[in-house]
């Protein structure tokens, strides 16, 4: 009489355990789909395919904050008038930078503070103007008489701060592996629209150390990234037998690609006249350092990196025909990034069996 009671707890709790955890692997199942979508959802957000961006207003005009309506760029009168500098809070080889206020919105002005350097200005500015994306700043409104450029502010600055920014209490829930790793995807989804631009192919010749690629992009409140700083953004066109050379100093290190270093030796005086020109793939050598500083040195890092070994590797082939196009290096960051975040889920789901 005494064993019917324990025969029964033998047999029934695991039927009862067996459904609870079907149940429970159902929903990790769903769960897990739903974290994917979101995240995918994301990464399309920061690296549209078209780079385009809908909430944008038609070429010329812009809208700012919470205003629902677009505004024309504005003009020389217009800035004059309405645009009161601030602070300055930088200044280049090129141009000084303020923050400053329009109709009580912060703004931040650029104006050309070295003559002899007016011509890369007005470059930029033409860049900024045709490029108008949700991979660049936006621009409010400019006067080319006055070298003055009027851009969108982002009080979390460039992203020579990421590190900082992320150890501020309020954005440490940022510090995540799976955040990192899609900054280091807008970085280069930017580098992708970049040499697939609407003028052509275009490379970023502002790159010569980490820290100067740092200075030309900006950090966004939630967590993306915009191209900045557009001065110095050559045109390859391949079909006419153009590539480019950026600047005519010689340019030294392991950061820059080898063929933007002098080739013919220590014994030979740079001569720019001398120096071969390159085209875009200068720009996927420098992606794996640009995106080892994305990634830190948190805990889910170096797994990140390990399943990026073989693409930066790739990138860092020395023949630039070898290397993978931004596009390439762009499909396998994605990959990586569904991968690990599966990954990561799978281990809860194993308890649950």
């Amino acid at each position: 009489m005494e064993k019917r009671p324990h025969l029964v707890r033998r047999e029934f709790p695991p039927r009862e355990v067996s459904s609870v955890s079907l149940a429970l692997l159902l929903a990790a199942i769903l769960l897990l789909n739903a974290v994917l979508y979101l995240y995918l959802s994301e990464f399309y957000t920061s690296s549209g395919r078209a780079g385009t961006d809908p909430s944008l207003c038609p070429f010329g005009y812009f809208r700012l904050g919470a205003v629902k309506n677009c505004s024309p760029w504005l003009s020389c009168g217009a800035i004059n008038r309405e645009v009161r500098k601030l602070k300055c809070v930088g200044e280049g080889a090129v141009k000084k930078v303020f923050l400053s206020e329009w109709k009580e919105n912060k703004v931040v002005l650029s104006q050309l503070t070295n003559s002899e350097l007016k011509e890369d200005f007005l470059h930029g500015l033409k860049m900024l103007k045709a490029l108008q994306s949700k991979h660049v700043v936006r621009l409010l409104g400019y006067c080319e008489q006055q070298f003055t450029i009027l851009t969108e502010y982002h009080p979390l600055g460039s992203l020579r701060g990421l590190n900082e920014t992320l150890h501020i209490p309020r954005y440490k829930g940022m510090n995540t592996w799976h955040r990192r790793l899609m900054l280091a995807m807008d970085y280069v989804s930017i580098i992708r629209y970049l040499h697939s631009s609407p003028l052509g192919t275009l490379v970023m010749c502002d790159s010569n150390d980490l820290d100067k690629v740092l200075s030309q992009y900006l950090l966004t409140s939630d967590f993306h990234i915009l191209v900045n700083d557009l001065d110095a953004l050559p045109l390859v066109n391949r079909s006419a037998g153009r590539l480019v050379k950026c600047g005519h100093r010689e340019l030294r290190g392991e950061f820059v690609a080898p063929e933007q270093r002098w080739p013919y030796g220590e014994e030979m005086p740079f001569e720019d006249d001398l120096m071969p020109p390159y085209d875009e793939k200068t720009d996927i050598w420098k992606i794996p350092d640009v995106s080892n500083f994305f990634l830190g040195h948190i805990e889910g890092s170096d797994i990140v990196r390990l399943h990026l070994f073989d693409i930066h590797a790739a990138c860092k082939r020395k023949d630039p025909a070898e290397r993978p196009s931004a596009q390439e290096v762009l499909d396998t960051y994605r990959k990586v990034l569904t991968l690990l975040i599966r990954e990561a889920a799978m281990p809860g789901t194993r308890e649950m069996l």
